[in-house]
């Protein structure tokens, strides 16, 4: 691991263009729109004002007339119930908490903190811990996890060349490292020279997932390279040199497996084609961002996706207008730190000479770590809107079409680096540097036990000594 990134270098802030409107690709927006608001057949049942947004009771009313209500009025309908209200208690550690995540289904829900600890709960029987990991060989934190497809097995990665894997379906809840539980440690960096033992820091892995089969692991590393890992074969089976400086977040475009997308700190995405991996070059390019991209996530479909970066921004693209190479120097507007200085002001509202992205979404901060941002559930809001944590302590909620941030969730006392929305239900958790992970809902009893108020706050609460934060 680097005591510094590199960050992406290039022409002058003189290059950069102003942006102070937003915009949006006008397909997108359609496709937005076209799963998220009433169809037209119940439409034609509803009476009234049509200006004005039709009420659920009005749909459920025009549902008689048609029988049924499509997808897109149901994700209507729960997309008017967002998880505004809380937060409800769910889990707090004396260390920072990195990474949240709800299960495909929502069954199960996972949490990575940086003092050793991977907590599973089963959501289905009241949040209870299925699953209390001690993670082995942990240096730093947790940088990321993943769970296989069929919810048997969890990968975790840490600042170091090994992910482990373990059985979470095993009888027992706690599970320490090759004591309770066997703990299997996959070698990222075996049979690659660049990787020396006796140097600390010289690999570290940021990005971890399944394949879509479980029949392998792609990772994103500090080398500046994707790796894929073979688990039939117990070994690497490829490594790209994708980036020129670390590979941040990889992700996969949709179901298939086939596409890979990547952001790295050199300020690119791209997009990889595993059918064709042995080329060694991407599919494409997507440049836009004026610093280190921090997280992907990927609308599911195969084509467009969005990216959380160091510029203070979420952008959204579409693989279709990707180039096949970098024709142009990357600029960048300042020269700055974010794990711990403040974004300069002048360049919060400038634009990439040749931005390829369709829209862009400002408000929240990314600073101090890899803040991570998301699509909303597709079967209860139909990807209406876009979700991210941020360095102000706060979830911020933007509606995709307009651009507009529709709510702003404050209440934890530090850095929110991680959220999840359920897949099915208005529930959203937060995971925070203030060690709480709470949950967010759309309608809940302010007198539960579990209700937090401002007094239950507590601020972060250690002065970092080292040299890097994630």
């Amino acid at each position: 691991m680097r005591g510094r990134r590199r960050s992406c270098r290039g022409g002058s802030s003189s290059q950069l263009v102003p942006d102070d409107s937003f915009s949006i690709d006008e397909e997108i927006s359609h496709l937005t729109k076209l799963s998220s608001e009433p169809s037209h057949s119940t439409g034609r049942f509803i009476q009234g004002n049509h200006k004005k947004p039709p009420s659920s009771f009005k749909l459920l009313a025009g549902r008689e007339g048609t029988g049924r209500l499509s997808l897109a009025d149901r994700a209507y309908v729960m997309g008017r119930h967002l998880p505004l209200k809380g937060p409800w208690f769910l889990d707090c550690m004396d260390s920072e908490a990195y990474v949240s995540r709800f299960s495909d289904d929502g069954s199960l829900f996972v949490a990575g903190f940086r003092g050793s600890h991977i907590r599973i709960y089963d959501v289905q029987k009241g949040w209870k811990v299925q699953k209390d990991i001690i993670a082995r060989s942990l240096r730093w934190t947790i940088t990321d996890t993943s769970l296989s497809p069929d919810q048997h097995y969890l990968a975790y990665a840490s600042l170091t060349p090994i992910v482990h894997v373990v059985n979470v379906q095993t009888g027992g809840t706690e599970s320490y490292a090759n004591v309770t539980d066997v703990h299997e440690g996959l070698d990222f960096s075996h049979g690659f020279s660049d990787y020396s033992d006796d140097d600390d820091y010289s690999f570290g892995i940021f990005s971890i997932k399944f394949s879509m089969d479980g029949r392998e692991i792609v990772a994103g590393t500090n080398n500046d390279s994707i790796y894929v890992y073979d688990l039939l074969a117990n070994k690497v089976s490829l490594r790209l040199v994708a980036h020129t400086a670390d590979v941040n977040v990889v992700t996969f475009a949709d179901e298939t497996g086939n596409i890979i997308f990547s952001g790295s700190d050199d300020s690119l995405c791209k997009v990889w084609d595993r059918r064709c991996f042995t080329r060694e070059k991407p599919a494409g390019v997507l440049a836009g961002h004026l610093d280190g991209i921090t997280f992907i996530d990927s609308r599911g479909d195969g084509r467009y996706f969005i990216s959380n970066g160091k510029d203070q921004a979420i952008k959204l693209w579409d693989i279709r207008k990707m180039s096949s190479s970098v024709k142009f120097s990357i600029p960048r507007a300042y020269d700055w730190d974010y794990r711990w200085m403040v974004y300069p002001s002048e360049a919060r509202h400038m634009k990439h000479p040749h931005d390829q992205s369709l829209a862009t979404f400002r408000g929240h901060s990314v600073l101090r770590t890899l803040i991570r941002c998301y699509f909303s559930p597709a079967l209860s809001t139909g990807q209406r809107y876009i979700y991210t944590g941020s360095s102000d302590k706060c979830v911020y909620i933007y509606d995709i079409v307009s651009g507009e941030i529709v709510a702003k969730l404050g209440w934890h006392g530090s850095i929110i680096r991680d959220c999840s929305w359920h897949p099915h239900h208005p529930t959203l958790v937060s995971s925070s540097w203030d060690g709480y992970v709470v949950r967010w809902e759309a309608s809940g009893d302010d007198a539960d036990p579990s209700s937090l108020k401002a007094k239950n706050q507590r601020r972060h609460f250690e002065t970092y000594q080292m040299s890097f934060e994630l």
